[in-house]
């Protein structure tokens, strides 16, 4: 046994240390390779935590600024204010986003409508062209079985002598006919398996809106929101309300109490006499149109308007006439229309 040992150079001892150092090797890369993926881990949950202090900082910041606000007498009723304009500019931008977001699926669904109208138009017409073809296929071979029968009993009818001098040409004209009839055969399988493919096909899926329509509803998004911004206009109600909803509390001041209850009735007012906007549906199209005939964009591909070309809101009054205000709504970013517009 050990002249083998010597012969082949490792006892079995050997090998099974060797194997167990191997493992050993192994498992040490793994745990490395683990280590690395943890220390990793630590690091970006490190960051997180601090940035959640910075977060956790800055609103305890905030918090105390306006404790500190709130306990100035000159600056209480402004805080008040403040609030409420923030609550406003948040309907009003819950307002466009929801009208913006029901003209899309309207659209969309109109075009799928009339998609699906198209389709059915479409296997209509193929159903009863194959109908048709079909219809002419059945004539021709009930044509052809009862011409197959008259020369059969033409030929049955004849005398012997008769049937000896015209045994070949009646077997050519009988095969000629059932030749026909079994291409027409053939032919009505097919049609059929035609028509049960047709009648069993499946309608096409909603497809997405085309630069030209997206570009269309943009354009009647920019005229909801000029309107809004046309209601809440009076007295800066507007530009003081997308103020709060970007600026924070104590650094916008609105003057003596009296002033602040003043607008505070004033933003009650016009929240409830804004209508529905079924209301105002043909004053929307209106503008929407006059601001498509203004509109221009980057490219073929582009639905968003350039700047320049929208920086304008059409007050347009009931007799016809049309007053510009230099506001440009899209480049102010009103009730965060940018960020509702389809692209």
């Amino acid at each position: 046994m050990t002249s083998l040992t010597a012969i082949f150079g490792h006892s079995r001892g050997d090998a099974r240390d060797s194997e167990k150092l191997l493992e050993l090797y192994w498992n040490r890369a793994e745990l490395k390779k683990e280590f690395a993926n943890l220390r990793n881990e630590t690091f970006s949950l490190k960051d997180r935590v601090k940035e959640q202090q910075g977060l956790a900082g800055r609103a305890q910041q905030q918090l105390l600024l306006l404790e500190n606000l709130l306990l100035d007498p000159e600056w209480v009723h402004n805080v008040g204010v403040y609030y409420q304009f923030r609550a406003l500019n948040a309907h009003l931008e819950r307002k466009v986003a929801r009208f913006a977001e029901q003209l899309k699926q309207q659209r969309e669904q109109r075009q799928h409508r009339q998609l699906l109208a198209a389709w059915g138009a479409q296997r209509d017409a193929e159903a009863a062209t194959l109908e048709a073809r079909l219809a002419e296929v059945v004539d021709r071979m009930g044509s052809a079985a009862a011409e197959l029968q008259a020369v059969q009993q033409k030929y049955s009818s004849t005398n012997r002598f008769l049937r000896f001098f015209r045994k070949r040409a009646t077997k050519r004209t009988l095969d000629r006919i059932a030749g026909c009839l079994e291409t027409d055969q053939q032919l009505e399988s097919e049609l059929k398996r035609t028509m049960a493919k047709l009648s069993q096909g499946e309608p096409p899926d909603v497809e997405g809106l085309d630069v030209h329509a997206k570009r269309s509803i943009n354009c009647m998004i920019l005229s909801f929101a000029q309107q809004v911004f046309l209601h809440f206009r009076d007295d800066g109600m507007a530009s003081m309300a997308r103020e709060a909803g970007s600026r924070g509390a104590g650094s916008v001041r609105y003057g003596s109490k009296r002033d602040c209850d003043q607008l505070l009735l004033a933003i009650r007012r016009l929240q409830d006499s804004m209508g529905k906007t079924s209301e105002y549906a043909d004053l929307l199209q209106l503008r929407a149109k006059r601001i498509a005939e203004r509109a221009r964009f980057h490219g073929d591909d582009n639905a968003v308007p350039h700047l320049p070309s929208v920086a304008t809101v059409l007050d347009i009054h009931e007799t016809g006439q049309v007053r510009e205000l230099e506001v440009n709504l899209l480049q102010d970013n009103y009730w965060g229309i940018s960020g509702v517009l389809s692209r």
